[in-house]
């Protein structure tokens, strides 16, 4: 089953691969990976040379192996869930947390003087210190007097492990303006491995009030009351779109009865949906949409397998009955739709990166097939879901240099570019995505965002009007193609949601 000239085995004609991976996706409940083979075969590979074995079947059978199993679907569970994280991640966000979030949370908990805070699908542990530093800095000289627990959760051993040691490269820090680095670090000499440049520790007033624990967002499921305090604010960001949509109001319902009745949920700026709001109330805060605990909220139905798939197998019980699990899985979700752009101005025509102006895209293409596109595309998008953020800009950049006019292309040039701290390479790129394709929502949507977070709402509110339009055009049910698995209707509404957050910005046209 080797390709010539590959000793790797072509997991896609082995026959034990499908049931392999139906077994994966019912145990974990990771549907991301339904229409993902690629990613998830490129992700079976490391764990089989890991493991020692050479086929699928062999896999399946270690995983059914007692304990040796339990602890191999650890080991893959946080193979499939690899994500990147940095510090401070989604400025908007952490703008609602210092300005509006966290000084609720702390005048209504100013009499016990407690604060509880879950960072759910915690990965290296970015997130849990970022707020330990917004907490300490708003507290400041009171802080000894206030009893703070950030507890961090996620699947992966390997990712807790770092998280516990706090010791990061410059790359996790990259959004931090140099000042901080010294405030909130120290630096470390380099060393063998990761610090081959150096790195930073992070100080110990920062690290006291957060613990980190491996657990299972699945376990949020199960029946039964929730065990343990309540929390006062849970983020639990880019998680949710490993889940199929069933899947994920469970587990959202499940955060929220973790909450305290004054509590507050955040999530990723693309997971929202229109059906939270049968038992959380929605907010809208500048540039993020927040969620909050509702009064008798109706039962969920509990998740069900695929169609055709084995059962899942028992999902152990977490260590505690607070700790869920997966990891930030690399920039954000994208997609594009057709539409009749004729409701909605036209963008401004932009040049691109290096390309001059964008010419028109051509009519044939016999010298570029399909196929190669795809190929493009699906090596970009695990190089980025993998956190290579670096490997998968270096793909892209070559992947325009033979195709500088392909839509998606610039879209994905756009979102890495974002990552990456490049935010006037990414308004150019995602500005040319729209100059080749009007109708693309994702990139409306996406470049609202961008202009939030840029202080230019005026042009913010055009952009998240468009995506709101054209995404009301289509079916609410309609899924936006490149969106793992986002509907029409629920960017409709986190689009309109981040429009309403921006409030009195002004005429609704720039």
């Amino acid at each position: 089953m080797a390709r010539p000239g590959n000793p790797r085995p072509d997991l896609s004609a082995d026959p034990a691969y499908a049931p392999l991976k139906a077994r994966i996706i019912a145990r974990t409940g990771h549907h991301y990976y339904t229409d993902k083979d690629e990613l998830l075969i490129e992700r079976l590979h490391r764990r089989f040379r890991a493991a020692a074995v050479a086929d699928c079947a062999a896999y399946a059978a270690l995983l059914s192996s007692g304990a040796e199993g339990e602890a191999e679907w650890a080991r893959l569970e946080a193979e499939i869930t690899v994500g990147e994280t940095f510090f401070f991640r989604y400025a908007e966000q952490f703008s609602a947390l210092r300005a509006t979030i966290l000084p609720a949370l702390i005048a209504a908990r100013a009499s016990e003087r407690v604060l509880r805070i879950w960072s759910a699908g915690c990965s290296t542990g970015a997130e849990a210190y970022s707020l330990a530093i917004l907490v300490h800095e708003l507290l400041g000289d009171a802080l000894p007097e206030w009893r703070v627990a950030i507890l961090g959760t996620d699947i992966s051993v390997e990712a807790l492990a770092t998280a516990r040691a706090a010791e990061y490269g410059r790359w996790a820090l990259r959004t931090m303006p140099p000042e901080d680095r010294l405030r909130y670090f120290t630096r470390l000499p380099p060393a063998p491995g990761i610090r081959r440049e150096g790195g930073y520790a992070l100080r110990p007033e920062y690290r006291g009030p957060v613990r980190f624990e491996r657990g299972n967002l699945l376990s949020l499921v199960e029946p039964g009351p929730p065990q343990g305090e309540p929390f006062d604010l849970i983020l639990c960001r880019n998680v949710l779109i490993y889940f199929d949509a069933r899947t994920v109001a469970a587990v959202v319902r499940g955060l929220g009865r973790r909450l305290r009745p004054e509590g507050w949920l955040l999530l990723g700026h693309a997971e929202p949906s229109p059906a939270f709001a049968s038992f959380l109330d929605a907010v809208s805060l500048p540039g993020t949409v927040a969620y909050r605990p509702r009064a008798e909220a109706p039962p969920v139905a509990p998740p069900v397998a695929l169609s055709g798939a084995p059962a899942p197998d028992p999902v152990p019980p977490a260590r505690q009955a607070t700790e869920p699990l997966p990891a930030d899985p690399g920039p954000g979700q994208s997609g594009a739709a057709e539409a009749d752009a004729a409701a909605v101005p036209a963008p401004d025509p932009v040049t691109a990166p290096g390309t001059g102006p964008a010419p028109a895209a051509p009519e044939t293409r016999e010298d570029r097939p399909e196929e190669e596109d795809a190929v493009d595309l699906d090596r970009i998008r695990a190089l980025a879901d993998s956190g290579e953020t670096g490997a998968a800009w270096r793909a892209l950049r070559g992947a325009l240099d033979r195709d500088p006019t392909d839509t998606a292309l610039r879209f994905y040039e756009g979102l890495l570019a974002r990552t990456l701290g490049r935010d006037a390479e990414a308004e150019r790129a995602l500005r040319a995505a729209l100059y080749l394709d009007r109708g693309f929502v994702m990139a409306h949507y996406h470049l609202g965002l961008l202009l939030i977070a840029l202080r230019r709402p005026h042009e913010a509110l055009r952009a998240l009007d468009n995506a709101v339009a054209l995404s009301q055009a289509l079916g609410p049910d309609t899924a936006l193609p490149e969106g793992d698995g986002a509907s029409a209707g629920e960017i409709a509404a986190s689009a309109a949601a981040a429009r309403a957050a921006l409030g009195g910005a002004g005429s609704r046209r720039s």
